[in-house]
């Protein structure tokens, strides 16, 4: 999206700090953070300048952002801004106590001189004299959750947009906070409770050597091919290494991604596309691995593929009815997202039918738990036609969440 003011883009100051230009998130600083997130919000190059406070000059003629690049910003907040002209983005009242109230602002060009003031700090007596003055020059002073929700839909959960100071002190600190920001909310068990620390790692060790999101997404496509051969030829325990490395590094390349604002259109298609595809070959070569006397092997294989298949379009159905994923809707599909048959809870499965010499029982258990799973959100979707069609919303649960009631 590209934000505009009238019908010129919004042109955008970034303030560089002398004295924190080497504090360096995830590899990047301050300033080319912010770089990268007006870019992708739609703000060309062009029209994004560097440069002290005190070089900008105050005459100009058009509306005009400014942020500070010695604070870290939600992604949200940065797209905020732009889209609201004379905002005036206040700093948590818990931030270092040196730096200015004020880490963003949205100028009008008849109001750039008082939107400097405020922003420079030349304003005293804390926020409430901020939102007082501010007000006064036609602007609006607010607070993070105050320009943007704390509900995010792209990442299925509520978490308060963050707004970090950004010292050498604070580098640490904030990393952690993004790494957990980067994270979805509602996702399976495997991702959501044993990924988290060896991925924040293997991150950490992708950021300092170089390789990219794209790269690592490329070992996991090897790594989804080498385990369906691995399977095909019966070489059940390392044909599970293999995917349970894969299913690892598909952790990793998004969060690595998310934490460098590296991300792109060939990746995302990349990453979704392998997501999307790749289990139901896994499970066909799964079968053709195993013995073909096997005992209701045909019927497993159908179960577990088809359902595959069907899972994905009740899933799909859902959200092209209502707008919103099936798994968002209440706190029991949440939940439920957790354990459904899905990638890695199905792994699980085979794992321990594996590890007990029974690599059939895998596939019969994945196939039972296939056709529960089923059950369950073809239920759920009927429910979801009953309720709107007594006039009742379908709406995500966290997103409704404040209000008091969940529909």
């Amino acid at each position: 999206m590209t934000h505009t003011n009238g019908e010129r883009t919004t042109q955008v100051w970034i303030v560089a700090p002398v004295d924190q230009l080497d504090c360096r998130v995830w590899g990047l600083t301050g300033v080319e953070r912010l770089h990268r997130t007006l870019t992708a919000a739609g703000i060309p190059s062009g029209h994004i300048s560097v440069g002290s406070l005190a070089s900008l000059s105050r005459t100009r003629t058009e509306a005009l952002a400014i942020f500070r690049a010695d604070y870290v910003f939600d992604e949200r907040l940065v797209h905020g801004v732009l889209a609201t002209p004379g905002a005036v983005l206040l700093a948590s009242s818990e931030e270092t106590a040196s730096l200015s109230p004020v880490a963003a602002v949205h100028a009008p060009p008849n109001t750039l001189t008082e939107a400097v003031s405020l922003f420079s700090g030349e304003e005293q007596g804390g926020t409430g004299a901020v939102r007082s003055t501010a007000l006064g020059a036609g602007l609006s002073a607010v607070t993070p959750l105050e320009l943007v929700p704390a509900y995010t839909s792209t990442l299925r959960k509520t978490d308060a947009p963050y707004l970090l100071a950004l010292t050498s002190a604070t580098v640490g600190e904030v990393e952690a906070r993004l790494f957990a920001a980067s994270y979805k909310g509602i996702t399976d068990l495997v991702t959501k409770w044993v990924w988290p620390r060896p991925a924040r790692l293997v991150t950490r060790w992708c950021v300092s050597t170089g390789v990219s999101p794209n790269l690592v997404t490329s070992v996991s496509w090897v790594l989804v091919i080498l385990a369906a051969v691995l399977f095909l030829g019966g070489w059940f325990g390392l044909g599970l290494v293999a995917a349970w490395v894969m299913t690892f590094l598909d952790t990793v390349d998004g969060k690595l991604a998310r934490v460098t604002l590296t991300s792109t259109k060939i990746g995302h298609v990349l990453d979704h596309g392998l997501d999307l595809l790749h289990p139901p070959f896994w499970y066909l070569a799964w079968a053709y691995g195993l013995p073909p006397e096997t005992s209701g092997l045909w019927l497993a294989t159908v179960v577990t593929v088809g359902g595959y298949v069907v899972g994905r379009l009740l899933e799909g159905l859902f959200l092209l009815l209502f707008k919103m994923e099936i798994h968002c809707w209440h706190p029991l599909d949440s939940f439920f997202r957790t354990i459904t048959a899905r990638r890695n809870p199905n792994l699980i499965l085979l794992s321990l039918a594996t590890l007990m010499g029974r690599p059939d029982t895998g596939l019969v258990l994945v196939a039972w738990w296939t056709a529960i799973c089923i059950g369950f959100h073809a239920v759920r979707l009927l429910q979801a036609f009953v309720q709107q069609g007594q006039g009742v919303p379908i709406r995500e649960w966290q997103g409704v969440q404040a209000e008091g009631k969940i529909t």
